[in-house]
């Protein structure tokens, strides 16, 4: 089950008490049925603790709840769920929120951003117009660190899943059925499941261990980026193209790097992987070489920015 990711924009807001129980409403239901589509476990993350939530400006939760049984029965299907705080902990790398940055309507959100970031999906309380829709569009910026070791800023508009009422949940269902049983969730899953993942990358043996020692919360930057490879590599007709048309940003290292990038390749020779493509935030790279005969791309490294002492 993809993480869920609650907008703390969406929180907090003036609003009206019977208005907010009817947005409140909204949110358990759609939150339990984002949980019934996929059986595997569903994580709600947030800024905070659920329970210190404000509904509204002066509305605090836990007054919600005390109101009535029915609140109370509300409360206990989210308490069902696991809640994890604050959204940073989610993140690949502890200094993830510092080199990665989104907006909404120029103002920073962590809990949209992380949904985009992480491949889940956020999910807001519908008290206002622009939550009631399954898409949400944001502005992100990313602190890059480039080949020769300075830093950019890249910016692009991205489009974040989003679901705030229980009919935007049949707009992701499909997405979700496939995220649960077509991807990995774990490094070494995605060396297991490498054939059938990713059908036109080939990995040299020195990739299991990277894979299988990869830290749980780089995985989904790392499966992206793999997913973004094999269907450039899937669109690619070796007859006419050289080389693929990339779906992520791929760059060659420059002549004075390429000799840290040789390895052992599947024939027992020595050889060349300095096409790298990038994950982030940090310096995450994945090394690799067209194999031009067949139509592939063979992995060499999944990790950090190879340095010429490694």
């Amino acid at each position: 089950m993809p993480l869920l990711f609650l907008n703390e924009k969406s929180w907090a807001t003036t609003c009206e008490p019977a208005r907010a129980d009817r947005a409140m409403t909204d949110f358990v239901d759609a939150v339990r049925a984002l949980a019934g589509v996929d059986t595997g476990g569903t994580a709600l993350i947030s800024e905070v603790p659920l329970k210190s939530l404000e509904i509204a400006e002066g509305y605090p939760i836990g007054k919600w709840i005390g109101a009535g049984p029915k609140n109370h029965a509300r409360w206990q299907r989210l308490l069902s769920l696991q809640n994890r705080s604050p959204v940073r902990s989610v993140y690949p790398a502890p200094d993830a929120d510092g080199h990665l940055e989104y907006r909404h309507e120029g103002e920073k959100v962590l809990g949209l951003g992380a949904a985009h970031f992480m491949d889940g999906i956020a999910v807001s309380l519908p008290v206002a117009p622009e939550w009631r829709t399954f898409t949400v569009r944001l502005e992100r910026s990313e602190l890059v660190e480039l080949d020769d070791g300075s830093l950019e800023v890249e910016h692009e508009t991205v489009d974040v899943r989003h679901v705030s009422a229980p009919s935007h949940v049949d707009e992701h269902r499909a997405w979700i059925r496939e995220s649960g049983l077509a991807r990995a969730a774990t490094g070494r899953q995605i060396w297991e499941r490498r054939a059938a993942l990713y059908p036109h990358l080939q990995f040299l043996p020195r990739t299991e261990a990277q894979l299988s020692d990869l830290d749980p919360r780089w995985v989904v930057p790392v499966r992206r980026c793999l997913e973004r490879l094999d269907a450039s590599a899937a669109d690619r007709d070796p007859a006419t193209a050289a080389e693929p048309e990339w779906q992520s940003k791929v760059t060659p290292e420059g002549e004075t790097r390429k000799r840290v990038c040789r390895f052992e390749d599947l024939d027992g020779e020595p050889a060349t992987f300095h096409l790298h493509a990038r994950f982030t935030p940090g310096a995450g790279r994945i090394h690799f070489r067209l194999i031009g005969e067949e139509g592939k791309i063979r992995i060499a490294h999944v990790g950090g920015k190879i340095r010429p002492d490694l």
